[in-house]
C-alpha cells in the first residue's frame, strides 16, 4: 500500500510525521506523495482539509485518516498517544471505508468563458467587500427569493458542524446526501424579505445564485479563498464525487458531535 503524510508543520506534528513514515516504511509500505492509497493528516481539521484539496483529483483512489495534535479535531479519529496502535493497524489491517457527500460549486462568468468548478468538504461561503450581497436564489429552476445581506454559507453534512453551525444551521448526519444554505445577517424589512431559516436541499435539487449588482465576490471554499468579478451565476449541488475516510475502528458521527460540542461534566 502507498501512503503520504501531511503535517500541520509544528514541531509535535512533524515529529509524529517522521515516526509514522519510518515505521510504515519498515513495514514495507511505500511512501508516495503523488499517488497514495492512504493520505494521513497530522494536525487538526485544517490539515485534513489541506490533504483533501491536495488529492481532490483522485478521490476514488485516495482515502483519508487524521491524527489530531492540537485541539480536538472533528475529522481526526486518532490521538498522538495511540500512534503505535494506529501504525500497526495501517500496516496489518485492511481499512474500512466511510464515504461522505461533498459540495460542488460552479462559478460561471458573464463573458461566457470557462467556468470554474470546486469541490468542498466543509462549505463554500460567499461574501463581498463592497456593501451587501444581493442574489436571486433559484431552486430546481424556480425563483425562490432575493437575498440581501452579508452573505451565504452552503455546507455539506459533515461541514454542517463548522461555519454552518455558527450561523444557526442544523447539524446533518453525513449519510444524508444533501447541502444546506445558511444566511449571514440577511436584511429583512417591509421592502426586503428572505426565508430567514436554513434550507436543506436533497441531492437531486440544484441551487442557482444570480448576482443582481456589480460586485466582486469573495469565495471561501473550505480553507481556500478566491475573488471573482463579473459573475453570471453560482451553481451549488451535491457532488457526484464523495470523500473516503479510512476507518480502523468505529467512530460514530454523533459521538464526534458529542465529543466536539457537549461536555460530560455535570453540574451538581
Amino acid at each position: 500500500m502507498k501512503f503520504s503524510i501531511l503535517s500541520k508543520g509544528d514541531q509535535k506534528s512533524n515529529e509524529i510525521r517522521t515516526k509514522i513514515k519510518n515505521y510504515l516504511t519498515e513495514f514495507n509500505l511505500e511512501y508516495n506523495e503523488d499517488e497514495p492509497d492512504l493520505a494521513i493528516s497530522v494536525g487538526g481539521d485544517g490539515t485534513l482539509l489541506e490533504a483533501f484539496h491536495t488529492y481532490v483529483h483522485r478521490l476514488d483512489e485516495t482515502a483519508f485518516i487524521g491524527i489530531h495534535t492540537g485541539h480536538l479535531g472533528f475529522y481526526a479519529d486518532w490521538m498522538p498517544d495511540e500512534l503505535e496502535k494506529l501504525i500497526i493497524e495501517i500496516a496489518k489491517t485492511p481499512f474500512q471505508v466511510v464515504e461522505y457527500p461533498l459540495l460542488e460549486v460552479t462559478i460561471r462568468p458573464k463573458s461566457g468563458g470557462e467556468e470554474d468548478r470546486y469541490l468542498a468538504l466543509n462549505e463554500c461561503a460567499i461574501k463581498t467587500s463592497e456593501g451587501s450581497v444581493v442574489l436571486d436564489i433559484e431552486i430546481k429552476g424556480d425563483h425562490f427569493e432575493t437575498f440581501r445581506g452579508d452573505g451565504l454559507c452552503i455546507s455539506t453534512p459533515s461541514g454542517s458542524t463548522a461555519y454552518n453551525k455558527a450561523l444557526g444551521g442544523a447539524i446533518l448526519h453525513p449519510s444524508i446526501e444533501a447541502i444546506q444554505i445558511a444566511e449571514m445577517a440577511s436584511i429583512n424589512n417591509r421592502v426586503f424579505r428572505t426565508i430567514g431559516s436554513p434550507l436543506i436541499l436533497p441531492s437531486h435539487h440544484t441551487c442557482l445564485l444570480k448576482p443582481l449588482n456589480e460586485r466582486s465576490f469573495l469565495f471561501t471554499i473550505d480553507h481556500i479563498t478566491r475573488t471573482y468579478k463579473d459573475v453570471k451565476s453560482i451553481q451549488c449541488r451535491v457532488a457526484r464525487e464523495k470523500v473516503r475516510f479510512a476507518r480502523f475502528r468505529p467512530f460514530p458521527f454523533w459521538k464526534r458531535v458529542h465529543d466536539s460540542f457537549v461536555s460530560d461534566e455535570h453540574n451538581g
